[in-house]
C-alpha cells in the first residue's frame, strides 16, 4: 500500500486578509500593514520567547522590589487583558497578536519574580575564621596560583554548618558555598562525602561599579551562599552519605586525563571530556578569547554537535555497510536516537551545565524531526528550545551563554536560509572539486555567520573585540570535529579497561596544535581590542535587532541592522565616569587624557581595579605624587573634586580652608569625611558602607550615581547594615 506525505494545504493571503478587516472601517488598518504581517506565516509563533523575555528584562529592570499584590496585578490583568483580545477578536490579525504578545511578557515577568521569592534568604556568615562542616557536592581542579605550585583544588558544599557558640545548633544551610583548598593539602574529598575544615568566608560582593556585574543577583538565583578559602587541612567527618556516580566518573576522567597529559593541555582535555574547567589558566584564557577561540574552552552546543555527529556518521556507515541492515532497517532513524542518547551521557558526564542542556533541548528536537520526517533545523525548533528554557528558568535571558548561543543559532540558521541557492549553485552536479569548494565555504560561512552574530554579545560582556575570529576558527573547528573530539571519545570508551592512555597522547597532540595556533593568532595586530562596557539598553537594541533580523521574513529584515548599529555605537555614546569608587572606599580612580589614574591600593582591591579597566578600555596609571600625601584637587572641565585617598588620621585631620575653597564641588575620602569641607556633598567610608560603590560624572555640574540609587531597593540587594539571615530561629519580639 503506497502512502502519501501529510501536506498542510498553504494559507490563503487574500482569504485571511478579508478576515483580519474589521467591520469598522475606522478601526482597520492599512491592507498593506496586514499583509506584511500575514506574510510571516507560522513564523510569527519564534516571537513568543522573545516576549516572555521582554518580561522577565522588565522584572529585573525595576527601580524596587515589588509587593506580592503588584506582582499578582502585572500578571493578572494583562493575561486577562490578553484573553479578552482573543475572545473579542480571535478572527482579528492584530488583536490576535497583541493577547499572545501580552500573554507572553506577563508570563515572563510573573515567573521570574515567583522564582526570585522562593528562592532561598541569604544566610548570615561568619565574620572571623570558623570551623565549617558540610557534604561536597563537587570538586572542581584550579589553576595554580604561582609557576612553581601544583593545582589548586576547590569544593562546594552543600547542608554546611558552623561550629560557632552564635550558630550551635543550626540547621544545615539550604544554600551552598565554594571554598578553595589550601594547596598544600593531600585530602581530596570524594563527592558525597563529608569534610570538615577551618575557613575564611565572605558573602558575595557588591557590584565594582553602578551598573557593573551583579554578582549578589547572580548568587540569589544560583543558590550560593558565599565563597573563601581554607586556613587548615581538611578531614573527612563521619560517614559519607550517598555519592553521585556521576560526580565520581567525572572526577575520575578529570584525574586520568591529567595522568596521561601535562600543564593546561591535561586541563584543556579535562574541559573537553568532563567539563572541569577550573585548572584552565588567565594566560590560556585570554590566549583562547584573543583568538576567538574561547568558546572551544566552554563545553556547550559546539561539543555536544561534535560527539553526535561522531557517533551518527560511525554507526551510519557502519549500519549502511550491512547489506541485509541496510535495505530492511532505517538506519538514519537509528543512528540519530543513538546520537542523541550519546550527546545526552556526554551532557551528563560533563555537569549539565546550562549551554550544554540548551543544546541538547535543540538536538533532541532536530532528532526528533528526523524520526517524524520533518526539516530538521528551522527558527520554529529554536524557538520552542527557547521558550521552554525561559519558562523553566527566566533569569537566563541575561546570562551570557544563554545570548551568545541562541544568538549563534539564529545567525546560522537565517544566514544559510537566506544562501541556501548559492550554496547549491556552487555544488553544481557534484563534481569532486565543487564538492571541496562547497563544504570549504561552509566551513568559511559557519564561522563567518556565528561569530558576527554573537560579536555584540561579546563585546558587551567581555569588553573586547577580536577581528582574526573567523582565520582561527577555520583550523581550530575542523580540528575539533575529526581529530580531538573523536579521539577523546575513544578514551572514553577505552577508560572502563584502562586502555585510555593513547588515546589521550592522541587528543593532547591535536589539543597541543590548537594551543600553538591560539597563541599565533593572539599575537596578530589588535588581536584583542577593548572596548568600553555597553549599556543595558544598547545590548537591549542589538539583541532585539538582531531578533529580527534573522526572525522576519523578506528583505524587511535589514531594518533589523539599525537598532544594531545605534546599540553598538551606544558604547562610545553612553557618558562614562569621570571619578569611580571602590565598594569600601579602599580605591579610587580619576578618568583623564585616556589614563585611568588610580590612587594606592591592597591586592584585594586588584579585581575591582581589572572590572574599571575593562568598562572604560583604559590603562592605569597612578595618581599625582602630592595625592598620597594628603588631599589633593582634581579638575574635571569646569569642576572640581577634591580626593583624599589615603588618611592616616582617619579622619580626625581636616582638609585646609585653602583646598576646600569656593571652587570644590565633591569631597571624596577613604576615611570619615566628618564635614571636612563644609557646605560641600561628601563621599567618605559610611557613603560607601550606605550604598557601595559610586560614580561621579562631570558636565555641567556634577552628577553622583550610588550603587543602591542604580539597582534599587530588590531582594538579592543587601539592606543598609544588614549581613544575612540569622542561621537560627528568631525570637518572636525580633
Amino acid at each position: 500500500m503506497k502512502t502519501e506525505p501529510l501536506s498542510i494545504p498553504d494559507l490563503d493571503t487574500d482569504e485571511l486578509l478579508a478576515r483580519a478587516e474589521s467591520p469598522d472601517p475606522a478601526l482597520t488598518p492599512p491592507s498593506a500593514i496586514i499583509r506584511f504581517f500575514l506574510d510571516q506565516g507560522r513564523q510569527m509563533i519564534c516571537w513568543l520567547p522573545v516576549a516572555v523575555g521582554l518580561g522577565a528584562m522588565l522584572y529585573l529592570v525595576l527601580p524596587f522590589e515589588p509587593s506580592v499584590l503588584c506582582i499578582v496585578l502585572v500578571t493578572v490583568l494583562p493575561i486577562l487583558t490578553g484573553g479578552a483580545c482573543f475572545w473579542w477578536g480571535w478572527q482579528r490579525l492584530f488583536p490576535r497578536l497583541l493577547g499572545f504578545a501580552l500573554l507572553s511578557a506577563a508570563i515572563g515577568f510573573g515567573d521570574l519574580a515567583f522564582q526570585a521569592r522562593m528562592q532561598p534568604p541569604m544566610p548570615a556568615l561568619p565574620t572571623h575564621a570558623t570551623v565549617v562542616t558540610g557534604r561536597v557536592q563537587s570538586l572542581e581542579i584550579l589553576p595554580p596560583r604561582n609557576d612553581d605550585e601544583d593545582d589548586g583544588h576547590r569544593v562546594t558544599l552543600a547542608d554546611a554548618v558552623f561550629e560557632t557558640p552564635v550558630d550551635a545548633g543550626m540547621a544545615p544551610l539550604r544554600r551552598t558555598l565554594h571554598i578553595r583548598l589550601r594547596d598544600d593539602d593531600d585530602l581530596l574529598p570524594e563527592p558525597g562525602s563529608t569534610i570538615r575544615l577551618r575557613t575564611m568566608l565572605r558573602a558575595p560582593p557588591p557590584p565594582s561599579w553602578p551598573g557593573g556585574r551583579d554578582l549578589q543577583r547572580e548568587a540569589w538565583f544560583s543558590g550560593l551562599a558565599g565563597s573563601g578559602y581554607a586556613l587548615g587541612p581538611a578531614s573527612l567527618s563521619g560517614a559519607p552519605s550517598h555519592q553521585s556516580w556521576i560526580e565520581s566518573l567525572r572526577e575520575t576522567v578529570a584525574l586520568r586525563a591529567n595522568a596521561a597529559l601535562s600543564d593546561q593541555t591535561a586541563a584543556i582535555a579535562a574541559t573537553l571530556l568532563a567539563g572541569e574547567g577550573g585548572s584552565i589558566d588567565q594566560h590560556t584564557r585570554e590566549t583562547f578569547s584573543a583568538s576567538g577561540l574561547a568558546h572551544l574552552l566552554a563545553v556547550a552546543g559546539l561539543h555536544l554537535g561534535l560527539v553526535m555527529a561522531a557517533v551518527i556518521v560511525t554507526l551510519r556507515c557502519g549500519l549502511a555497510a550491512i547489506e541485509y541492515v541496510a535495505l530492511r532497517w532505517p538506519c538514519r532513524q537509528i543512528a540519530a536516537v543513538a546520537g542523541l542518547l550519546a550527546g545526552a551521557g556526554y551532557v551528563m558526564l560533563t555537569g549539565a551545565h546550562l549551554p550544554s542542556l540548551r543544546a541538547l533541548g535543540m538536538a533532541s528536537i532536530v532528532t526528533l524531526a528526523i524520526v517524524t520526517g520533518r526539516r530538521v533545523l528551522s527558527m520554529r525548533s529554536l524557538s520552542i528550545v527557547a521558550l521552554l528554557i525561559l519558562l523553566v528558568s527566566p533569569v537566563s535571558v541575561v546570562d551570557v551563554s544563554f545570548q551568545m548561543s541562541f544568538a549563534a543559532v539564529m545567525g546560522l540558521i537565517a544566514g544559510y536560509g537566506a544562501l541556501r541557492e548559492p550554496l547549491m549553485r556552487l555544488r553544481g552536479e557534484g563534481e569532486w572539486y565543487r564538492v571541496i569548494a562547497s563544504h570549504c565555504g561552509a566551513l568559511v560561512l559557519t564561522s563567518l555567520l556565528a561569530g558576527l552574530a554573537t560579536l555584540p554579545v561579546s563585546m558587551a560582556h567581555f569588553g573586547a573585540l577580536q577581528p582574526w575570529f573567523v582565520l582561527a576558527n577555520l583550523v581550530a573547528v575542523p580540528l575539533a570535529a575529526v581529530w580531538i573530539m573523536p579521539v577523546g571519545l575513544l578514551a572514553l570508551v577505552a577508560m572502563p579497561f584502562h586502555a585510555e592512555s593513547p588515546f589521550l597522547k592522541l587528543m593532547g597532540m591535536g589539543i597541543r596544535i590548537v594551543q600553538a595556533l591560539a597563541e599565533r593568532v593572539a599575537a596578530f595586530p589588535m588581536a584583542h581590542q577593548p572596548v568600553p562596557a555597553m549599556p543595558g539598553w544598547g545590548l537591549l537594541l542589538v539583541m532585539l535587532g538582531l531578533c529580527f533580523l534573522c526572525l522576519w521574513k523578506g528583505r524587511v529584515c535589514l531594518a533589523g541592522l539599525l537598532p544594531i548599529a545605534v546599540g553598538l555605537a551606544s558604547i562610545w555614546l553612553a557618558p562614562k565616569p569621570d571619578i569611580l569608587v571602590s565598594p569600601d572606599a579602599g580605591l579610587m580612580a580619576v578618568r583623564r587624557q585616556g589614563v585611568l589614574l588610580v590612587g594606592p591600593h591592597s591586592s584585594l582591591q586588584r579585581r575591582t581595579l581589572e572590572d574599571w579597566q575593562q568598562a572604560l578600555a583604559l590603562p592605569a596609571a597612578p595618581l599625582p605624587s602630592d595625592c598620597l600625601s594628603g588631599p589633593c584637587r582634581m579638575s574635571l572641565g569646569a569642576q572640581t573634586v577634591l580626593l583624599r585617598v589615603r588618611d592616616a588620621s582617619d579622619g580626625n585631620m581636616r582638609p585646609t580652608a585653602e583646598q576646600c575653597d569656593e571652587g570644590v564641588g565633591l569631597f571624596i575620602s577613604a576615611s570619615p569625611a566628618r564635614k571636612g569641607c563644609p557646605d560641600v556633598p561628601s563621599i567618605d567610608r559610611f557613603s560607601v558602607w550606605r550604598d557601595g560603590a559610586y560614580s561621579v560624572f562631570a558636565g555641567r555640574g556634577l552628577t553622583v550615581v550610588s550603587d543602591r540609587s542604580w539597582r534599587g531597593n530588590r531582594l538579592w540587594v543587601p539592606p543598609v547594615g544588614w549581613h544575612g539571615m540569622p542561621n537560627l530561629p528568631l525570637a518572636q519580639s525580633e
